[in-house]
């Protein structure tokens, strides 16, 4: 808006003010100056025809100043109205013609004004790119304003890329910069960065009050537009991780309200959004879910698309609490669709970042040792003169030794605190990746269930009653997974023991049939444990189908060892049996799908038919943990 001012400013004669003679043509007109014919728009649609007028005008008379003026002018207008495309179009516009012009410090300003817009747009590749040409223009100038701005606005990109420990040390470089100038805008905005990116390190208490610092900022220079509100936003989010919740509902509305007075709707929809999820955290889903909805649907109209995804997995899960599984299906295929790759990204950046941290550890670890064996080197050969010399070049030598080692001990102690702090972060990735495949499981598992109602063909649903229990078996796994302590393997004893009370209430035998688990605690790996469980779960399924006809009681007994570099599993019954070669019953399916795993595992099945079915395996293939 303050560029919208400045080209107000210029205005000296009103349309109303111009002769409006029949003589007076359109070429008269365009020879008036481009500064002198727009006046003060209070109509935003006036405001764009005379941003129009001012290109034309400043084209042909070759005032360059006021043409680049009028693209960022008109880039403003598209910005508030929430069209970021054309938005960038003008701004690029502008660029060209600075570039041309050689006019430095305007180039560098709408850099960082471009910046904003792809950070909108979620084009973070191209923010980062655009924000590090306005930083060497910057440095070429000896501009420290603007060196301290670009500081903020890469701290600010980093923050959307997950990297905050990096983006907090650029606002602190902008910081420094900004409380020794007195720029105290600059300052406000750098505090609030800070913040943001400290709330994702876990710093709750120093986010929160570097978030207060930058709220008192404004208010000490007198801001009540969308800075100050951006900051309620913001530490209303602190709040919320703090689980202060009604002081963070305080701080969205406030946010909201401030944004609904000056009608600045893309302001109107974080605190939305928030305070739906706020909702949702304390399990109050059918408050929280008309919060969602607009938010989703203001971040389509105006193009912000960056937690979208974000939206629709809240709605998602509100709606399958709420048990409108097809609402919650359609918005989970959308929220599928923006976060899979997202997700890609971030674990394939975490394990490179983790891989350098570990190789610079180790080179760190490879210079320590060469510099402690050439301090030992320079003390061997100081041993040869003279005894007076001996002495002095020994304290020397020991004063040296212990102060490097010292110091390097020193950064391997951060190094290694950095590498804990990544780890942690990773196993809680994982743990939450674990636990958003369980709960698709679940939601596949459901929808089955509720397609199996459907029919009435009795093969039909013996299918679907299969493929319900194959994605349970499957989803179980996940489930011990994101709740154990080690997340690479799975302790098979209990695991068998859940799935075998998951069967059990498919078909609806618990009291008719008992599972037994006669085994030691035994952890395979992940590889193993999913087509061992499948394996069991196709003969427990079996064994309730076709051992125990007619309601008969009975038992099942499953047992897994490990002896040598064999792994041993045996699955026996006490019901009817069968003869021996004689055809599957059913489709088959699941004898296939057993002979298909046992290959997967590099193993052997054999089968007896005394005194009931027993099943055994030899499995060569495979891991513990």
């Amino acid at each position: 808006m303050k560029r919208l001012l400045l080209l107000a400013v210029l205005a000296c004669v009103s349309w109303s003010s111009l002769p409006q003679t029949s003589s007076q043509t359109q070429e008269d007109t365009l020879k008036t100056s481009a500064s002198e014919i727009i006046p003060i728009a209070e109509d935003t649609l006036q405001q764009y025809g005379n941003f129009k007028k001012t290109i034309q005008l400043s084209k042909k008379n070759k005032e360059f100043k006021t043409l680049g003026e009028a693209y960022i002018g008109l880039a403003q207008w598209h910005e508030d109205h929430t069209v970021l495309d054309s938005s960038i179009i003008y701004l690029k516009k502008a660029i060209s013609l600075y570039e041309k012009q050689e006019m430095t410090k305007e180039l560098a300003e709408t850099y960082l004004l471009l910046v904003t817009n792809y950070s909108g747009t979620a084009e973070y590749d191209k923010g980062s790119e655009t924000v590090f040409k306005a930083l060497a223009l910057y440095e070429k100038l000896g501009d420290q304003q603007g060196v301290a701005q670009c500081y903020t606005k890469i701290c600010d990109l980093l923050y959307y890329s997950d990297s905050y420990a990096e983006g907090a040390e650029y606002c602190k470089k902008a910081i420094a910069i900004q409380e020794k100038n007195g720029y105290e805008e600059d300052l406000a905005l750098s505090y609030r960065r800070l913040a943001e990116n400290q709330l994702f390190l876990g710093d709750l208490d120093e986010s929160l009050a570097n978030m207060n610092q930058a709220i008192n900022l404004y208010k000490k220079i007198g801001e009540t537009g969308p800075p100050i509100l951006a900051c309620y936003n913001g530490r209303g989010n602190i709040y919320k991780y703090m689980e202060r919740y009604e002081e963070a509902i305080e701080d969205y509305n406030r946010c909201y309200e401030g944004a609904k007075a000056i009608g600045l709707e893309r302001y109107m929809m974080p605190p939305t959004a928030n305070i739906g999820h706020v909702y949702l955290l304390q399990g109050k889903y059918a408050e929280a879910l008309p919060y969602n909805l607009r938010a989703i649907e203001i971040m389509k109209r105006i193009g912000n698309s960056k937690n979208l995804w974000e939206n629709y997995m809240h709605v998602s899960n509100i709606y399958s609490e709420l048990g409108d599984y097809k609402n919650a299906l359609e918005y989970h295929e959308l929220y599928e669709q923006g976060h899979s790759e997202y997700l890609n990204t971030i674990i394939a950046r975490k394990d490179s970042e983790l891989q350098v941290k570990y190789e610079t550890a180790q080179k760190d670890l490879a210079i320590l040792d060469k510099e402690a064996k050439i301090a030992q080197q320079r003390k061997t050969q100081w041993l040869y003169i003279g005894i007076a010399g001996l002495l002095a070049v020994i304290l020397f030598g020991m004063y040296f030794t212990l102060k490097n080692i010292r110091k390097k001990r020193k950064a391997l102690v951060v190094l290694n605190s950095e590498l804990d702090a990544k780890n942690r972060q990773n196993e809680l990735l994982l743990k939450e990746i674990h636990h958003r495949v369980k709960n698709n499981l679940e939601m596949v598992k459901s929808l089955i269930a509720l397609q199996s109602a459907k029919l009435e063909d009795g093969a039909s649903k013996e299918a679907m009653l299969a493929s319900q229990n194959r994605v349970q078996s499957m989803g179980i796994i996940h489930q011990k997974l994101y709740q154990g302590e080690n997340l690479g393997s799975i302790e098979m004893k209990d695991y068998f023991i859940n799935l075998g009370e998951g069967v059990l209430d498919t078909f609806n035998a618990e009291e008719k049939v008992k599972i037994e688990c006669a085994m030691d605690d035994l952890n395979l790996d992940v590889d193993t444990a999913v087509p061992i469980g499948l394996i069991v779960n196709e003969l427990l399924t079996n064994a309730l189908k076709y051992a125990f006809p007619e309601g008969a009681k009975g038992q099942i007994n499953i047992s897994l060892i490990k002896e040598d570099d064999d792994l041993l599993l045996k699955v026996t019954d006490n019901g009817i049996g069968k003869t021996e070669g004689s055809k599957p019953k059913g489709t088959g399916f699941g004898t296939q799908l057993i002979q298909l795993l046992t290959q997967q595992l590099n193993g052997t099945v054999s089968e007896d038919y005394n005194n009931g079915t027993a099943v055994f395996f030899n499995f060569k293939n495979f891991k513990t943990a």
